[in-house]
């Protein structure tokens, strides 16, 4: 080991060749080459295979990342698919799109004076190598078990739940009101950060594995949730969150002012092929204003790049070190043409039944909250004017009225909206019914989606067995 690792003191941190920013300011290629295996071998090199690793401590899954790096570097790329999707469902997805800045990479223990070791594009490595060679193989249960599993919502908190079950031996059917499997992954996310054939080929594997999906599907129109209770042994809602948060204003209502989601979709419909009704929301020639500072808002500030803008300006209200996004993503958009304005909120949308500008004001930091954040306070006589012909708000989400949208009055919620449940369990108030992902914990990264997916499944199969168990002893 001592010659294949522990390398971090000779070898840089290097990742895949990065498309220039000119390059891909015009199309929705992702924007890393793939890593060519001597490469991604060096960079695995790098681990130093400490006793404690931070890096598998915060990754949500708590991935086996040391003991894959230590075997891509020994060239032994099968094994180490084995040994990260063991914990993951979607090692390629997560490789693509998470956060590991501010997770496994963030906490590596050589980064302090050596840089990270390059997780996440190794990690994307190993899976598309292991798609390419035919070691992805749809999970196959050593038997049935005559049950079955309604999961409502087949973004990834759904599909990793169905594929833990199904692997189990349960029938899976899945049901999503959308006419693609993916939920966000699809809707949600640009090309250029997760191509939506990587997305395809999972659903392709999930449906040989026999899991049933139900497109097209709304709970409440098509069945109620006790309808769906009624045919199912067990139910997983696994919705996500997509009701967009509003910011009310002068002249809010204008138009020119669009929801982040619905601009992401268009965006993703079109690269998908359908026909989509512009509804201004498309950037092409305009001069954009994107509010927030999340990961959504950097989706849309890059997309709009993409699709022509004049010009892209980002909105934020505190300062870049204490913005959520990640800065990865923020230094992406940067080198593509957009400008920030930080410590700026706005206060009014200028117009004339269409928006012209945005009125804002500065922003001092002041003292912190009970969550340690400090409290934005406006800068008296601050106010300046931004030119936009499209501004999209990126604020985040809420949970839609679940209750009320599947004629379910007995599921409680929290205050917030979300689904109540048994956190040791993940049972809600509805015997049978269980509910994960971000209509559980609020608006997430899709890596905690894939965990809370599997602990559902977990928690499912125990539930069901047991209550069949009981059921046998029962009649004995």
């Amino acid at each position: 080991m001592a010659q294949k690792l522990l390398q971090f003191t000779r070898i840089e941190q290097a990742n895949p060749d990065k498309r220039t920013a000119e390059e891909r300011r015009h199309d929705f290629d992702e924007i890393y080459a793939a890593f060519a295996p001597d490469a991604a071998r060096t960079q695995a090199s790098r681990c130093s295979q400490c006793g404690v690793p931070f890096c598998q401590v915060h990754c949500p899954l708590h991935n086996n990342i040391p003991d894959w790096l230590m075997l891509t570097a020994e060239g032994r790329l099968e094994e180490a698919y084995e040994i990260s999707s063991a914990t993951n469902n979607f090692p390629e997805i997560c490789g693509r799109i998470c956060p590991q800045d501010r997770l496994c990479e963030g906490n590596c223990v050589i980064e302090k004076g050596f840089d990270s070791v390059t997780i996440g594009s190794v990690e994307k490595f190993i899976t598309d190598t292991a798609w390419e060679r035919g070691w992805v193989k749809p999970p196959a249960p050593k038997r049935e078990l005559g049950f079955s599993v309604g999961i409502i919502g087949a973004g990834p908190g759904g599909l990793a739940a169905a594929m833990e079950l199904r692997r189990k031996g349960f029938a899976v059917h899945v049901y999503d009101r959308y006419d693609r499997v993916g939920g966000l992954m699809i809707y949600g996310i640009p090309n250029f950060k997760l191509d939506k054939a990587v997305v395809g080929r999972r659903h392709e594997l999930l449906e040989a594995a026999g899991i049933t999906f139900h497109l097209n599907f709304e709970v409440g129109r098509d069945k109620t949730l006790s309808e769906l209770r009624a045919e199912h042994d067990a139910i997983l809602i696994a919705t996500g969150v997509y009701k967009a948060r509003d910011f009310l204003a002068p002249g809010a209502g204008q138009d020119g002012i669009v929801a982040a989601l619905d601009f992401l979709t268009a965006s993703n419909r079109r690269g998908l092929g359908d026909a989509v009704d512009e509804m201004g929301l498309d950037a092409t020639g305009k001069h954009v204003v994107v509010i927030g500072g999340g990961d959504t808002a950097m989706d849309c500030v890059r997309t709009a790049v993409r699709q022509g803008a004049k010009s892209v300006k980002c909105l934020y209200r505190r300062d870049r070190r204490n913005m959520p996004g990640s800065q990865r993503e923020v230094s992406h958009a940067e080198e593509e043409g957009v400008e920030f304005v930080w410590l700026t909120a706005p206060d009014a949308f200028l117009g004339n039944g269409t928006v012209t500008g945005v009125r804002a004001h500065s922003i001092h930091l002041g003292v912190a909250d009970s969550s340690g954040r400090q409290i934005p306070q406006t800068v008296e006589g601050s106010a300046v004017t931004i030119e936009a012909d499209l501004v999209i708000k990126a604020l985040g989400f809420d949970p839609e009225d679940v209750p009320t949208l599947f004629q379910a009055p007995e599921l409680a919620v929290s205050r917030w909206g979300t689904i109540k449940v048994d956190h040791r369990t993940l049972m809600t108030s509805i015997d049978g019914v269980f509910a994960a992902g971000d209509i559980v914990r609020g608006a997430s990264l899709v890596v905690w989606a894939i965990r809370d997916g599997r602990d559902a499944a977990q928690s499912i199969a125990r539930y069901i067995l047991d209550k069949q168990g009981a059921a046998v002893a029962a009649a004995e």
